[in-house]
């Protein structure tokens, strides 16, 4: 039979030793005032499961006389009467969902977006989305929100907003943060600036979340096929799109590396519409957002093989944001790839000069400041 536990226990008392044997099995004990010969504990146990039981036993111990330990200092410390329960709740517990609850407002918000231009829809009996500008007040009441969002939560400024052409087209390439809110907030300020749409494109898979494709297309957003954005641009409106796309946002990390691969379909637009690139980056964007590093590079591979988003995301935290415009970048003498190599370029040119590499939370926090900001080259 299998033994699960031996104690053996030895007292002496006047002279006198007990012996005590308990076993999983057939166990013979005998306990008297005198020393007890050895044929009266009878056990079936082979010397080696003894010594693993007493291995057990040994650690069983340690971890006892640790916890006592630990219990002394606590109670040295004055912590002895803390209410453990307390303590995972609030300590542990809350934040960890806070953390995860935090993404949901910017869902949130979207949904406030969702649900403004549904009720304009229904109180003017429209129901194209693209049928243009019957739907600036509602964009504009949506953009109010975003702006409001933006102050708020993220203290949100715009550099070299005025380089955006008012009247004409002009193509926005940004970096893509791990939620593009930053985009989000500019394409909210021109609405409400300019008084006219700025389009962008996103990710097939947001068209198919409930309730948002008709949201999208009246906001302007396309799903971003070549001809399309080249309509788009030579109708003369504002084109806003990110070449690293969802792979950026969700494996890129605070060192701000763009990853375009060999991207340059932008270019091919912006040369066939014959506008210009107007480069953008938005400091500490990817401290606002963030990704969890545990099993990231097995959910690229799964993200390259199937397409599909399954990488968490966590934050939405208050940081301090400021965005940058670049001026533009025009040459028709270029080729496809060299104004897509040339934007690459500027772009990067501009995380050097606005980022502080590599991104810091509690940085990005306090730069909420004035005396905190970093704020290097302008």
């Amino acid at each position: 039979m299998f033994v699960f536990t031996i104690f053996t226990m030895a007292h002496l008392a006047d002279g006198a030793t007990s012996n005590f044997c308990v076993t999983g099995g057939n166990c013979s004990a005998t306990m008297s005032l005198q020393p007890a010969p050895e044929s009266s504990l009878v056990c079936n146990a082979t010397t080696e499961q003894l010594l693993t039981n007493i291995t057990i036993l040994s650690w069983t111990e340690s971890v006892t006389v640790t916890i006592e330990t630990l219990q002394v200092a606590m109670g040295y410390l004055g912590l002895h009467s803390l209410d453990w329960g307390t303590v995972f709740t609030y300590w542990i517990l809350l934040p960890t969902i806070v953390l995860y609850i935090l993404p949901w407002t910017m869902v949130g918000a979207l949904y406030v977006t969702v649900i403004i231009i549904h009720r304009y829809g229904e109180k003017h009996n429209l129901t194209d989305p693209f049928a243009g500008d019957v739907w600036l007040p509602a964009r504009r009441m949506a953009s109010t929100v975003w702006d409001i969002m933006a102050k708020v939560w993220h203290a949100h400024e715009i550099h070299g907003l005025e380089k955006l052409p008012t009247r004409g087209p002009g193509l926005l390439v940004y970096y893509h943060g791990t939620v593009p809110l930053d985009f989000y907030y500019v394409l909210a300020k021109v609405n409400l600036v300019q008084n006219r749409p700025l389009c962008a494109v996103a990710d097939r898979f947001m068209f198919n979340i409930p309730g948002w494709k008709f949201m999208l297309h009246t906001m302007g957003v396309t799903s971003g096929e070549h001809q399309h954005c080249v309509q788009v641009l030579k109708k003369g409106n504002l084109l806003g799109l990110a070449p690293g796309g969802l792979r950026e946002a969700l494996f890129g990390d605070e060192n701000y590396r763009l990853m375009w691969k060999r991207r340059m379909g932008f270019a091919a637009v912006a040369k066939e519409a014959g506008v210009p690139i107007f480069p953008m980056f938005t400091q500490n964007c990817r401290e606002a957002f963030r990704t969890p590093r545990m099993g990231k590079r097995f959910l690229e591979w799964v993200y390259e093989k199937t397409r599909m988003p399954v990488v968490g995301i966590y934050g939405g935290f208050p940081v301090k944001l400021r965005t940058y415009i670049g001026d533009p970048i025009y040459d028709p003498s270029l080729s496809a790839e060299e104004l897509a190599k040339k934007t690459h370029r500027a772009l990067e040119d501009m995380i050097e000069a606005h980022q502080k590499i590599p991104g810091n939370l509690l940085r990005a926090l306090l730069e909420r400041i004035p005396v905190f900001r970093f704020q290097k080259n302008g």
